[in-house]
């Protein structure tokens, strides 16, 4: 046994009794571990839904779920329709009839929008009186229909939303109910989450606390699934009218739908294809079946058991830490392969040892390498917990699980089966197709260029640094996904035709001392202080303007009206026509403005709000004063006030919301800079106080983990970097090594940042982990080396032999590993989400750069400087 500390002899005379006097044993616990830890598997579960795309604890989170209860504007999918036969043809619109007939059956579909049921108000052009009663659509007999068309085109309601510009694409929008279940539970789950973090709770809350826990996971269970199935229920609908139609469906549950459908497939294709290469890299390295089965044993143990480990936990996998399963496999070889090669290498060199003294001298050499190396590269993973978003933070404490699981299994299952399994000829003999490896070649290569590696090195990090200063963070989502895939082609039909697809909406609250839900006898008649409200209308309220402006048909129309309403009129405070600023007309003139400046933009699509009403009820009536407008609100008919009132007036009146959707197709869309924009025009161009505006909507959500990224990328590299560097001067006892040891992998990292600025790749949720995975993976070959180069130089004191030497022994296991890391990412290219192939490929390149790095210019270093005494 080779010298070992005192403190440690202990340890390894265990660990050595235990693995080598009773291997069987060791195979038996683990093999039980296995199974218990497998049998959680039936549980396992993927997440893709929006809030797994957002920030840890994003306060905008809770904002965008009050919008959507307040506002009942819960998700929706979206059916574009494109007829063979013109749209608006009886044959098409039977076909359009028949269609939305068999969506409303689908569960969970509370209302459809559509060309066929929307209220019409310019076919021809509705008097005020006449929107009291029920609206024309264009099912209505007599309609005429190519004036519902110029409607649908030109309208303030639907313009750029519902026709698209050719007059052949429509959609249907299908309304999903609002699971206020999940926002109650959410809620009350997140509040004692947070009173948890103080040590605030009782037993008794706490009891409540896991208690909503588990109802919250089993509630967000069963409603996921039946997303998925209203989800698969509207495509087997619409897979029956493809043949006279192309329709698409769109829609954020569609997307969540097909992530996990690529999630899944991800995790098979991925698998198989890298268990196989592993296979045939294995068999092709070391021609023995032996040493294809033991580390293909122990990778495969080391993920069921972490796939078991997170199905009992319910810790569900998103597209991003479905990763994980590649990345382990790949990287549990990597330690195993060291340890093959050198376990061989000491078979070849005394093949008089007996199978436990190999065992034994293998892993007291390797262990100290070897615990580095996956102690470092747990470092960059354990980085990413740093990052503020969820997906991230789960990817880096499942990898930097699933490492110590793969160290333990390598260091557990290897020796103990190597000892039972009997030496084949591999062992007994020495290679004669290994006496010079590829690697070796490589120590030429520093031995003839000598400083001109470094030159080249400085002139790569010199362009890798003018790549990451024009690094970008923003994503089109739908590049995300193949031109082929039907999010993809739904996506752009919609941007291109149907007003844009990413929602963003303005809430705005209402000032205090502005005219809000006082009775309408003190406001509209008392004379009162509400006349002295600023941007109220008391001009309007002149009777000559009054007379005018009310034509005969409102004024006959609404005298009925008012007659019926008896004592619930439309100005009692006990009516749902409570009075609010913003159905003022100093209100909807702020509100017109804000959202005539937001329709001028070219990268906002459709913008609805109250302006739309107050735009309508100009068209129609000519003029309008606050009377007019209280009226309006008492009397229209549901299905008009569902179109241009509920949306956008909170119930208490207290509040006013401005939709928009974004066109995520716009050529340099910049989402940041259009909420800056749209800030800036707000502060100093309305009437609008900063504190009464408050964005929110997907945009946003999105827009926060977009601009978050170069952040996180700072901080994952910044803490990788400390970490690895004083890990490094501990294990060597020098700081000079571990600076000479870090620059190498340094160079790796910024390269690969540096490219992806050059070619345009912008920074995203999968790409900001490369940098970590870089420096964790690659500075294991920098710690094999230099430990090799040490056992080298001790033999003759000769640098540039114990360069050749070290070239040729542990060269050749990082090669191997290399060559596995490199090819094992480039398989993520089979994907169907873009981000997985870029993170494939790049990664790859990555593990290419760290590789040349250890072997051409850590050991010119080492050669310049003579660090090692």
């Amino acid at each position: 046994m080779q010298a070992l500390p005192n403190q440690t002899k202990w340890f390894y005379r265990t660990y050595l009794r235990i693995v080598t006097d009773h291997p069987k044993t060791v195979l038996i616990v683990l093999a039980l571990l296995l199974l218990g830890l497998a049998a959680g598997l039936p549980n396992f579960k993927l997440d893709a839904s929006a809030d797994s795309l957002t920030l840890e604890n994003d306060t905008d989170l809770d904002i965008f779920r009050e919008m959507t209860r307040r506002y009942d504007s819960g998700d929706f999918l979206v059916v574009t329709y494109t007829p063979d036969a013109p749209l608006f043809s009886d044959a098409s619109l039977n076909l359009l009839q028949q269609l939305q007939n068999d969506l409303e059956s689908v569960e969970g579909v509370e209302s459809i929008n559509s060309i066929l049921n929307v209220p019409l108000l310019y076919s021809p052009k509705q008097s005020l009186a006449e929107l009291t009663k029920s609206p024309r659509t264009l099912l209505t007999e007599g309609v005429d229909r190519d004036a519902a068309k110029e409607e649908f085109w030109n309208s303030p309601i639907y313009k750029n939303m519902i026709l698209g510009p050719s007059g052949d694409t429509t959609a249907l929008q299908l309304n999903i109910e609002v699971d206020e279940r999940f926002i109650s539970l959410v809620r009350e789950r997140d509040a004692l989450a947070e009173r948890a973090k103080r040590d605030e709770l009782s037993t008794e809350e706490l009891a409540r606390y896991e208690a909503v826990r588990e109802e919250f996971r089993a509630h967000r269970t069963a409603s996921e699934a039946r997303s998925r199935l209203r989800v698969q229920q509207v495509r087997d609908i619409v897979a029956k009218y493809q043949g006279d139609a192309q329709i698409f469906v769109g829609g954020v549950s569609m997307i969540a739908a097909d992530m996990i459908a690529f999630i899944q497939s991800d995790l098979v294709v991925f698998g198989i294809a890298v268990v196989l290469f592993m296979i045939a890299v294995l068999a092709l390295i070391f021609r023995s079946p032996k040493f294809v089965l033991i580390p293909m044993a122990c990778c495969l143990t080391a993920v069921i058991m972490m796939l078991g480990y997170v199905s009992w936990l319910d810790w569900r996998l998103t597209v991003i830490s479905s990763n994980f399963v590649a990345l382990l496999l790949i990287v549990s070889l990597s330690i195993i392969i060291h340890l093959v090669v050198r376990y061989r290498e000491y078979a070849a060199a005394y093949p008089e040892w007996s199978r436990k003294q190999l065992v034994s001298e293998t892993v007291i050499y390797m262990a100290r390498p070897c615990f580095y190396t996956a102690i470092t590269t747990i470092v960059a993973f354990a980085s990413l917990v740093v990052s503020n978003i969820r997906p991230v933070i789960d990817f880096g404490w499942m990898m930097t699980m699933g490492l110590v699981v793969a160290l333990s299994l390598a260091f557990l299952i290897l020796p103990a089966a190597l000892v039972l399994l009997p030496k084949g000829k591999a062992e007994r003999e020495a290679s004669t197709t290994q006496k010079t490896p590829f690697s070796a070649y490589f120590a030429k290569v520093v031995e003839a260029a000598r400083g001109w590696i470094v030159v080249v090195a400085l002139i790569i990090l010199g362009l890798s640094a003018y790549g990451i200063s024009q690094l970008k963070v923003e994503n089109r989502f739908v590049d995300y996904f193949h031109d082929s895939t039907e999010i993809n082609k739904g996506l752009t039909v919609i941007d291109n035709n149907l007003g844009g697809t990413i929602s963003l909406d303005i809430l705005i609250d209402t000032k205090v001392g502005d005219a809000v839900n006082k009775g309408a006898d003190d406001d509209l008649f008392a004379g009162g202080d509400a006349f002295e409200e600023e941007g109220f209308d008391e001009d309007a309220f002149d009777t000559e303007g009054f007379d005018e402006g009310f034509d005969d048909d409102f004024d006959d129309g609404f005298e009925d009206d008012f007659d019926s309403f008896g004592s619930d009129d439309p100005f009692s405070e006990q009516s749902d026509n409570i009075t609010s600023y913003w159905m003022t007309m100093g209100g909807l003139r702020q509100v017109e403005a804000l959202h005539d400046y937001l329709d001028a933009q070219p990268e906002i699509g459709k913008v609805q709000s109250l302006a739309t009403l107050y735009k309508v009820g100009l068209d129609i009536n000519g003029t309008l004063n606050d009377f007019e407008l209280a009226l309006m609100q008492k009397a229209l008919s549901k299905d008009v006030k569902d179109v241009l009132i509920s949306p956008y007036l909170s119930p208490d009146g207290k509040q006013t919301r401005i939709n928009l959707r974004v066109i995520d197709t716009y050529p340099g869309l910049e989402r940041a800079e259009l909420v800056k924009r749209i800030r800036a025009h707000i502060d100093d161009g309305s009437p609008f106080e900063a504190e009464q505006v408050t964005f929110t909507g997907l945009m946003v959500l999105y827009n926060n983990m977009l601009q978050s990224l170069f952040s996180s990328q700072i901080l994952t590299l910044g803490v990788v970097f400390i970490a690895i560097y004083l890990m490094l001067a501990v294990l060597f006892k020098s700081v000079f090594i571990a600076t000479i040891a870090i620059l190498p992998n340094i160079t790796a990292a910024l390269s690969v940042l540096g490219t992806m600025g050059l070619i345009g790749i912008p920074l995203d949720m999968m790409t900001i982990t490369i940098a970590a995975i870089t420096v964790g993976i690659g500075v294991d070959h920098t710690i094999h080396y230099i430990h090799r180069f040490k056992t080298e130089l001790q033999q003759d004191g000769d640098y540039l032999a114990a360069m050749h030497r070290s070239h040729a022994s542990i060269g050749r296991a990082m090669y191997y590993t290399s060559v596995i890391i490199i090819f094992g990412f480039g398989i993520m290219v089979l994907s169907q989400f873009i981000p997985t192939i870029y993170f494939g490929l790049l990664t790859g390149f990555a593990m290419f750069a760290s590789l040349m790095g250890s072997l051409l210019l850590l050991p010119q270093l080492l050669l310049m400087f003579r660090p090692i005494r």
